[in-house]
């Protein structure tokens, strides 16, 4: 299996520790993992803020970059959101709006093969046990990309579970928005640092040490609240505990 990590630009900018813990865990599995440097954004951003039309060009680089790899591995439950929902989505608007199937048919092969991360490693290598050992109690937060729009349910729970040392504790309103959204967060910042700070209560509530999601553009926005709020909790994206070993333990 020929397998690609898309990164995703707050990940590549912000976060690349979790795009070393991803190829970390897949390589301890087995996997070849390629890293196409010609990856750029999804174009998620500039969907969600209604700049549709220009989105298109990006979501045709994305399918020639990605479309000879076997899977498409992404540390990202929003951006592969966007591809799973919205690329099939772009492709029949251009259609109805009598453009025709070019862009449907240029997106299409890389729809389905693009993967979360828990969700390859439960659905495609079958595996829940990734031999990870992590000391610390921990809740989890299913953030709404990975939640509503990829489904992603039990799976990143049964990775978590399965965690050598790892004490997982029920986050309280767990299926509760954490207020980024994106472009949401900037235009309503009032609202956006509200439905943070109930989140970081909620996580502080369990007694936890760190809450850990499956996106790290969510992890940004508590993370800033849990630094206000002065919690002394971390976040922590889940990549990076499933990679964490008794050999090469994480920080």
């Amino acid at each position: 299996m020929r397998v690609a990590l898309f990164l995703t630009c707050v990940n590549d900018t912000l976060h690349p520790d979790t795009g070393r813990a991803v190829v970390k865990l897949l390589t301890r599995l087995g996997v070849d993992v390629d890293f196409p440097e010609a990856q750029t954004c999804c174009g998620q951003a500039h969907y969600n803020t209604g700049y549709r039309h220009e989105t298109e060009p990006m979501a045709r680089h994305f399918a020639d970059v990605f479309r000879d790899h076997d899977a498409i591995v992404t540390p990202s439950g929003s951006c592969g959101a966007m591809v799973r929902e919205l690329y099939p989505r772009m492709g029949e608007r251009a259609r109805s709006e009598g453009r025709g199937d070019g862009l449907a048919t240029v997106l299409a092969p890389v729809v389905p093969k693009t993967y979360e991360l828990t969700e390859f490693l439960v659905d495609v290598l079958g595996v829940t046990d990734v031999g990870a050992y992590y000391p610390h109690p921990v809740t989890y937060h299913p953030t709404c990309h990975g939640l509503r729009s990829l489904g992603l349910g039990e799976r990143p729970l049964r990775l978590l579970r399965a965690v050598k040392g790892l004490e997982l504790l029920e986050l309280p309103g767990a299926d509760e928005c954490c207020g980024f959204g994106g472009t949401f967060a900037l235009k309503n910042a009032d609202v956006s640092a509200a439905m943070g700070a109930d989140k970081v209560r909620n996580a502080e509530a369990t007694g936890a040490e760190v809450l850990c999601a499956a996106d790290n553009s969510c992890l940004m926005h508590i993370g800033g609240t849990m630094t206000r709020l002065r919690t002394g909790m971390r976040p922590v994206h889940i990549a990076e505990i499933l990679a964490s070993t008794e050999e090469d333990p994480a920080v």
